[in-house]
């Protein structure tokens, strides 16, 4: 089994009461972690970031495609892919290999179908937004039971019939293994003959959404049958925790990591 390269999401993770998130990649570096991720560009400082993952010597795993607004309706097509250039354009200036798509909510005046045809529809452009940028998008279903009632993608097995209708590779799925816990998805089902679509993959514990280890998810054993299964990419550790401090987060890394190796 190849060795585990998790990604904390700075948004949660080594993240202190007043600092600046600089010193968040700082002290992510310091604790051994190669590679971090983030959420919204638009309100932080790129270049900062930039200057201080290569101080660091830190890749960005990825972060997340702006403008967050419901591209389930088609009126929001333009806005949304004029968005998607920019954020590409970040993601390379950072050297991020993935930028995380949501599709926003579900529209009840508008038929279902429609607005599934409508983000085929966009990602097949956004596709030829990202062609020759190295940069894949990774569309992300969310759980609508606790987080994020509404929100129009909440099956994993939806989100990859609309990846095989666009058939594009720089078109796949983020797999969060707490959403689709929450949504009670058979993992064995769900990726049977789809992992090759998977760019990247959250993890947290459930209920709460805390650190690995806090709730009833076996994330060890998730993570074992995806890695035997051939996936390669990061594991991006995005969980709200209860224990403080950079310790907390090594011990999470640490017991996961021997908690999968265990699986062998």
């Amino acid at each position: 089994m190849p060795q585990l390269e998790f990604s904390p999401c700075l948004e949660w993770l080594f993240a202190e009461p007043g600092d600046s998130f600089t010193s968040r990649i700082e002290r992510a570096a310091a604790a051994g972690f190669t590679a971090f991720e983030f959420w919204l560009w638009s309100n932080k400082d790129v270049e900062a970031i930039a200057r201080a993952a290569k101080a660091c010597d830190m890749a960005v795993a990825g972060l997340v495609a702006e403008p967050l607004i419901a591209i389930t309706d088609p009126v929001n097509r333009a806005e949304w892919l004029d968005g998607l250039k920019r954020s590409v354009e970040v993601a390379n200036r950072l050297e991020a290999p993935v930028l995380i798509a949501q599709t926003g909510n579900d529209l009840p005046q508008i038929p279902r179908r429609e607005q599934k045809a409508a983000l085929i529809e966009t990602f097949s452009k956004a596709a030829d937004v990202l062609i020759g940028s190295g940069v894949r998008l990774g569309i992300e279903p969310l759980n609508t039971t606790v987080d994020h009632p509404g929100y129009f993608l909440h099956s994993t097995s939806e989100g990859f019939e609309i990846i095989e209708a666009v058939n594009r590779d720089e078109i796949g799925l983020l797999y969060d293994l707490y959403h689709a816990a929450v949504m009670d998805e058979p993992i064995e089902t769900v990726l049977a003959g789809n992992l090759d679509k998977v760019v990247h993959i959250h993890v947290a514990d459930h209920p709460g959404r805390n650190e690995p280890g806090s709730g009833g998810i076996d994330l060890a054993d998730r993570l074992a049958q995806m890695i035997e299964a051939g996936y390669r990419g990061r594991i991006g550790l995005e969980y709200k925790p209860l224990a403080p401090g950079s310790g907390a987060v090594i011990g999470v890394r640490d017991r996961l990591s021997q908690a999968v190796e265990d699986r062998r």
